[in-house]
């Protein structure tokens, strides 16, 4: 198969929320992040340098198919990186039901309106490190999908399974503990934690939304130190979230 520029616009133009959805298409960027996602979805295009194909055989193994050689300059773009990388894997996204069950025997995220791409990244490598599988987004987060998204995770899109729904309507037929975190919630430190449950973040700007606060069943805080001392208001999703999952993982150990 040959590099044409209609195929050449198409992925280029995958940086758009649009593009992605009318062709369900999704990109990853590098050696790492491809070394990394390869296995997981499934290819549809692998556009490579042909010096990075000739000293990658290991990951380029069974991919032949779907292997286009193009040089730099094609890389370049394409790409959605200041520095265009040495390959571009095209993959198709992973099919799911918004209106499947939240998972009712594990620890699950709940995420309500996290629009900044960088955080979203990082809370997905995060519960990725304590054995969060499975991530519910509200329409308004930003897309799991998204280039930059995907690069932020370091690899761990492959592996926690991420899906926008509505969020109020997903909680509201759950039977287990909705935990959402706020400053009057209790200690998180000294609190009761469960094995199971969803464990809600809002978002950067606005916290959770009315419909998502009515339906929680306990609140969570994360306390400052010392407790007398003047500080910022509240910490970034991504670290809150890390802080969060660490001690529920920590009482598990």
């Amino acid at each position: 198969m040959q590099l044409t520029n209609s195929l050449r616009k198409t992925i280029a133009s995958l940086d758009d929320a649009r593009t992605r959805r009318l062709t369900g298409l999704f990109k990853a960027e590098g050696t790492k992040c491809v070394a990394d996602t390869i296995d997981a979805f499934t290819l549809q295009h692998l556009f490579a340098t042909a010096a990075w194909a000739d000293a990658h055989p290991d990951i380029i193994a069974g991919a032949a198919d779907a292997l286009i050689r193009v040089p730099a300059k094609d890389l370049m773009r394409m790409s959605s990186l200041s520095t265009a990388p040495e390959v571009i894997a095209v993959y198709r996204m992973p099919e799911s039901d918004p209106s499947s069950p939240i998972p009712s025997h594990s620890l699950v995220l709940a995420l309500d309106g996290v629009q900044d791409p960088g955080n979203l990244g990082t809370i997905i490598r995060t519960a990725d490190w304590y054995g969060v599988t499975d991530i519910i987004c509200s329409a308004d987060c930003a897309d799991p999908f998204s280039p930059k998204v995907v690069m932020a995770t370091m690899g761990a899109i492959s592996r926690v399974r991420v899906r926008r729904c509505d969020l109020a309507a997903a909680l509201s037929s759950y039977q287990g503990q909705v935990i959402g975190t706020a400053l009057s919630g209790d200690n998180l430190f000294s609190a009761e934690l469960p094995d199971a449950g969803v464990i809600v973040m809002g978002s950067e700007g606005h916290g959770m939304s009315s419909q998502v606060s009515a339906l929680l069943t306990r609140t969570l805080r994360i306390p400052s130190y010392p407790p007398s001392r003047a500080c910022v208001e509240s910490l970034n999703v991504g670290i809150a979230t890390a802080v969060v999952l660490s001690e529920f993982r920590r009482r598990q150990m």
